[in-house]
Formats: structure tokens, sequence, C-alpha cells
């Protein structure tokens, strides 16, 4: 589904991390963890990226996407943005869903690839879904984490959701994680491990070693879903 709209809101989620909101399309159906591609104008030219969905299905009167700021054109164009801004969305695309399929799953997300997370956990919360989800969060500071709260809020709200953040750089005052996620910490999150089906989301390099951290858990290629996007290795 193609269709022009207009910005509905500029979030700030953290200091390099910005939202933006269009009212959601009546007829347009997708799936937590789907993608789609957003075309915003900078400077009179038009560019395009592919954004996952960070709003959920549930969440019927908008749409959302999360990027992380940079130097690109269309970081230039997303930090200039502001309510009623042109937009061009085509949607939705991607496989790296889920509906409650699986009894558990563990999300592996680093950076701005927690985004599809977010719209998946929202979604088992609203739809009550008898499954159990665990996130394992890589970011380097607590400043770093996006959409700490709406998690924190939707793991009070939904006992079958545990968040575990792990910072590579923490500060003095940080009780949680740290390092990187690894095979011991999987095991010690999750003793029935082999049970769950695993999701990385994130740059390249990263979920290349969560490729690697599932094969030394045994696990095999069936439990492991992953997803690239273009937008991970431009600027």
């Amino acid at each position: 589904m193609k269709f022009e709209t207009a910005v509905q809101s500029v979030i700030q989620r953290t200091p390099n991390v910005i939202s933006l909101r269009f009212a959601r399309p009546a007829g347009l159906e997708y799936k937590p963890g789907q993608f789609m591609f957003v075309t915003l104008k900078h400077q009179n030219k038009e560019v395009n990226r592919p954004f996952s969905f960070s709003s959920s299905p549930t969440q019927t009167e908008f749409i959302e996407f999360t990027k992380k700021l940079s130097e690109s054109d269309f970081s230039m164009a997303l930090k200039s943005a502001k309510p009623g801004d042109w937009a061009r969305i085509d949607a939705p695309y991607g496989n790296f869903t889920f509906e409650g399929e699986h009894q558990k799953i563990a999300l592996l997300g680093g950076g701005i690839g927690i985004t599809p997370f977010i719209s998946m956990c929202q979604y088992a919360t609203d739809k009550a879904l008898d499954c159990k989800i665990t996130l394992f969060y890589a970011c380097r500071t607590s400043s770093d984490i996006v959409f700490r709260s709406e998690f924190e809020q939707l793991a009070t709200k939904n006992p079958n959701i545990k968040i575990l953040f792990v910072l590579s750089q923490p500060e003095p005052e940080w009780k949680g994680a740290t390092g990187h996620i690894n095979v011991d910490m999987i095991k010690q999150a999750l003793p029935d491990f082999k049970e769950y089906t695993f999701y990385s989301c994130g740059p390249p390099p990263m979920v290349k070693a969560m490729q690697e951290l599932v094969a030394n858990l045994g696990l095999p290629k069936e439990q492991f879903k992953q997803e690239y996007f273009s937008g991970y290795t431009q600027p």
C-alpha cells in the first residue's frame, strides 16, 4: 500500500534517536516486525529509506518509525521534520514477524535494531498472548537505551515479558548487566534456552555475532531468525 501523508508528531527518544508518527490510513494492515519504505524531502529532493514499524498493529491511530540520527540526507530531513510535513509511505514488507506462533522467544537486539522488538512486545501485551518473551538489548550507555520506559512498563504490565538491558560502557551507578550478550548470559537468564526461538536485529556485525552465539548454544538454524536493513550500513 502506497500513500502520501503528513507527519503527525515528532518524538525525541534519546539525544540521537527520533521517532516520526503518521496517521494510520484505513486498510493498512501489517504484522509486528515488518517494515515500511519512508520518503521525506530534504532541500527539495526526495530521500527514501526502509524502517521497521516501531508501532504495533494494535495501535490503530498511528504508525511510527524510529531512526538513529547520522549525517545522511535522510537524517538531515528527519532533524528538521515537523508536524504537517509531507511524506510518502510504502508498506508493509518483510517476514521477520511474530504473532504468537512460538511459545518462547528470545529477542537479541542492538542499538536501533530494537524497533521491531518494541512492536512485537507491545503486540503480545495488547493481545494477551500466552507466550514467554525475553529481550536482551545491547547498548553502550544507559542514555542509548531506546524505549527504556516503554519496555519497563510492558514488563510490569505483562508478566510473560522479561527485559535485560546490557551495557558495554556502563556508568558507575549502573546496576544491570554489562559487557556483551554472550552464551553464559543466555544460559543464566534462560535455563530452558533450547525451547526458545531466537530473533536478532541490529547492525550486521551484531546480528552475525548473535547467529554464531545461537550456533554455539547448539540450536538448529530453524530456531534463529534475523533481520538486516540496508540503512544499517549507510551513514
